[in-house]
């Protein structure tokens, strides 16, 4: 297959059709609000550490982190020239998501601790495991 030859007056290294960087109505360059996009990081981080159970209080520590973060990107999205309202509110939602998350599975556990017939179970589940490994 033979190669297409660029236009006249185009180097080969330039895209023949550029894609424009949109701009605001004043005509300059509209930036993502860095807030809001580490928001999201941050929700979708602390959400999967949440959901592993064993990183659950990282995925606490994350969520709090990536709803600060996503506050600060909603109030400088309303700023001129500054986008990523959508990204901030991703973010709010997985970051407060995983915070309940991570609570409910702390006050689980905490109940489950507080209940001495359970403690008993477990505990008598392990001695029968523990006599059962070969020696």
């Amino acid at each position: 297959m033979a190669a297409s030859n660029p236009p006249a007056g185009a180097s080969p290294n330039q895209p023949i059709h550029p894609i424009p960087h949109p701009t605001s109505e004043s005509g300059t360059a509209v930036k993502t609000s860095s807030a809001a996009a580490f928001a999201l990081v941050f929700g979708v981080a602390a959400l999967f550490s949440v959901l592993t159970v064993i990183l659950s209080a990282v995925g606490l520590l994350l969520g709090i982190i990536g709803i600060i973060l996503a506050i600060i990107g909603m109030r400088m999205s309303r700023r001129p020239g500054v986008t990523g309202r959508g990204l901030a509110i991703g973010g709010l939602i997985l970051s407060i998501l995983a915070v309940l998350v991570a609570l409910a599975f702390a006050a689980g556990i905490t109940t489950f601790l507080n209940n001495e017939d359970a403690v008993d179970r477990l505990d008598r589940r392990v001695e029968d495991l523990r006599d059962k490994l070969p020696r």
